[in-house]
């Protein structure tokens, strides 16, 4: 059962943090780098702090976090000191200081600089926070005019500069008698600028866990067996006592089931609407208690503890316990845990069509008995009278002779309920159990109106999966077929013809017929580039790209292809211009020139040529055929050539090792000496085959069964 886990991934939460703990207060900050010396410059950029300043973010980022923009003819050189020396020896930093905001407009500025630091101790980021002081301050410099206005008059410049200073050393100890003005004492801890996992406690269930995917099935079947018995028991045994309740103890284990689902729900995780996995115990109550909760604990309340404790319960009771069919809401909601698997989705739209049957059967049998129990003058003619006619056990009215009847049993009305609102479902009834009355021949127009609706949405859904179930079959045969009609209207040989059909066979067999590059064209660069390098991992952990970085190796990864040689196929044919490496992933090839086997290769093997940055235009000197069903990773050396220009450091590295790495070279100038040994005519010949050490290895060549018979000779390697 599939279930979304959402993000799960270890995340950094400083800026999100940061942006919480402002929030409700001044939302003025900015970031900087601690780890640029030159200038600490200024990574992030709040709104506010662009609204305090005007300036737009784009004009702030990556300017000095000491805002050197914002000094103007009244800011404090000595405030500017400090600021320079507090950023330079990583220490906290606040004070007062008088800044211009773009157009212009000076206002006095609260400054709060404070270094963050990661999981190891460094100081890698700056917290900048500005607080806009000039109300304030303003005020604060009116009731100082209005004290001293005499004082002031006969001052001098020198008794201004203490009494300035004084004012700042007050205000400034008023902020920070402001800031530390908590529970304790201290002021709030900053979060550390590093990556964590999502911290869960040991009593929160994960909502993508195995167990939860258990429990969910236990609850869906639970739910599925309330939505039988509930309208059974409601309109076939009611409040009679005559029938005995084989169902008390189930129904009792299934409410305490669903009490026991309501405790879990407050204790799982959910995904929010950001994507972000939840493990908070109160949010995930808060969640649950608007959504899901009123549901649920109605659904789940024991009604059957009633009948547990003999005592007697009324109609009202029993329509109650239908609120238990509000459970089903929580299936729709799951509906879409289960599309992916066809027979899943399948199995559940039968099981729903046969609900509504059986819902539509108690209903069908609640018309019946009412059409007895009212209508008196023409009780006989109902369905259910009719049933018990045919069955031998009619159904008398009050006071009439031998009126002890009760027409025939339960389970002979059920069965023939369900039969009759099945067909009528499905088609247009029999006519053995029917409607007489007018009730009954309505409620029987809306079963079949129903009916058709099922039809177009049940039976159309169940279409579509069982085709998409077998999409991939009908997709094979169907290309057979388009196979076979070509080779036919072209009129082409049969031994071309059994070829083209194992080729196509092997590779659908390999690949399932699923085209891998259409269908990675849609990803991203950097996600394909990850796609491609674990599927041809095999060819680039070759020591002959060790050398090569990782943006080189994703690079290139994105220029192999996959490719299939069926045996007696020939991949490349002598005088061919080269056009990739073939890196051999398994199966046999060999190596032919004018009919003589110059090399065999095998798992492992690398078949190509030496490489020049200057020519690039290689012929073959050989052929190679294939001998067994070949997996072959080719790499387009248009595409090799690109990667080479784009990473040249790597490129001289590659055209030196890859004549070491090569099992056989098929560059022009290159060839394999062959010199047949003389011998009578009749007698064995031997030809002695010369191969380098590079280009073929002994023991393959031992292992080659595929011989050669000339003059009753035979090929073997020396």
């Amino acid at each position: 059962m599939p279930v979304m886990k959402g993000l799960l991934a270890p995340q950094n939460t400083f800026l999100d943090t940061i942006a919480t703990r402002f929030d409700g207060t001044h939302s003025n900050f900015i970031l900087a780098n601690a780890q640029v010396l030159k200038g600490f410059p200024i990574v992030y950029c709040s709104d506010g702090f662009c609204e305090l300043t005007g300036c737009s973010r784009a004009e702030v980022m990556q300017k000095s976090c000491a805002c050197k923009f914002l000094y103007g003819p009244e800011t404090s050189e000595s405030i500017i000191l400090s600021i320079g020396n507090a950023l330079e020896e990583r220490k906290e930093f606040k004070d007062e200081i008088m800044f211009y905001k773009k157009t212009a407009v000076l206002f006095w500025c609260l400054l709060d600089i404070v270094p963050i630091k990661n999981e190891k101790g460094d100081v890698v980021l700056f917290l900048a926070s500005f607080k806009d002081i000039t109300d304030t301050k303003a005020k604060a410099i009116q009731e100082d005019k209005k004290e001293g206005q005499c004082v002031r008059a006969s001052m001098s410049h020198e008794r201004w500069v203490v009494l300035l200073v004084r004012w700042i050393l007050m205000f400034h100890r008023r902020e920070k008698g402001e800031r530390l003005c908590n529970v304790f004492g201290d002021p709030p801890a900053l979060p550390e600028y590093k990556v964590a996992d999502a911290k869960k406690s040991k009593f929160i269930l994960l909502h993508y866990s195995t167990f939860k995917a258990g429990w969910d099935w236990l609850i869906l079947l639970a739910t599925f067996y309330v939505a039988v018995t509930v309208p059974y028991n409601v309109c076939f045994i009611g409040d009679d006592d005559d029938l005995t309740r084989s169902t008390t103890v189930s129904d009792i284990a299934v409410e305490i089931l669903f009490i026991i689902d309501i405790v879990f729900n407050f204790r799982t995780s959910y995904v929010s609407k950001s994507g972000q996995v939840i493990f908070d115990a109160r949010q995930i109550c808060i969640h649950y208690l608007t959504t899901w909760f009123v549901i649920d604990l109605v659904a789940a309340l024991p009604f059957d503890l009633l009948y547990a404790f003999k005592v007697s319960v009324v109609s009202v009771v029993h329509l109650l316990k239908t609120v238990r069919l509000l459970r089903l809401l929580r299936l729709l909601q799951k509906m879409d845990r289960y599309s992916q698997h066809s027979t899943v989705v399948l199995t559940l739209l039968m099981s729903m069509f046969a609900l509504l049957a059986h819902w539509m059967a108690c209903i069908w049998y609640i018309i019946g008995k009412m059409e007895i129990e009212a209508n008196a003058y023409n009780w006989d003619i109902g369905w259910l009278h009719e049933l018990g006619k045919r069955l031998e056990s009619p159904y008398f009215a009050e006071g009439e002779v031998n009126g002890t009847s009760n027409g025939p049993p339960i389970r002979s009305v059920y069965i023939a309920s369900l039969y009759f609102t099945l067909s009528s479902l499905t088609s247009v009834g029999f006519g053995n159990v029917s409607a007489n009355t007018d009730i009954e021949k309505i409620f029987s127009i809306c079963v079949m109106l129903i009916g058709a609706l099922m039809h177009a949405l049940v039976f159309g859904n169940v279409t579509a999966i069982i085709q998409r179930m077998y999409s991939r079959w009908s997709q094979y045969h169907t290309r057979t077929k388009d196979l076979k009609d070509f080779i036919r209207v072209h009129h082409l040989p049969q031994s071309v013809k059994q070829r083209m059909l194992e080729y196509f066979q092997t590779t659908w067999s390999v690949n399932n017929g699923i085209d891998c590059n259409e269908l990675l064209k849609d990803f991203p660069d950097e996600l394909r580039s990850d796609i491609t390098m674990h599927l041809n991992k095999e060819i680039l952990e070759l020591s002959l790209f060790a050398s090569a970085s990782r943006g080189c190796l994703r690079s290139l990864s994105l220029h192999i292809k996959t490719s299939f040689c069926a045996p007696g196929e020939y991949l490349l044919r002598q005088g061919d211009a080269l056009q990739a490496i073939f890196f051999v992933c398994s199966g046999s090839m060999e190596v032919l020139k004018d009919g003589m086997v110059l090399a065999i290769l095998g798992k492992g093997d690398l078949i190509g040529a030496n490489l020049s940055l200057d020519d690039r235009v290689i012929k073959t000197n050989a052929d190679v055929k294939a001998l067994t069903y070949c997996d072959l990773q080719c790499v387009n050396l248009r595409g090799l050539y690109e990667v080479l220009d784009l990473y040249p450091e790597y490129s001289q590295n590659f055209v030196q090792d890859i004549q070491q790495d090569l099992t056989y070279n098929l560059r022009e100038g290159h060839e394999t000496h062959v010199s047949p040994e003389y011998c009578p005519s009749g007698s064995e010949i031997t030809l002695g085959i010369s191969v380098s050490p590079v280009q073929t290895q002994p023991d393959r060549l031992q292992q080659y069964t595929h011989t050669h018979t000339i003059c009753r000779g035979t090929f073997r390697g020396n």
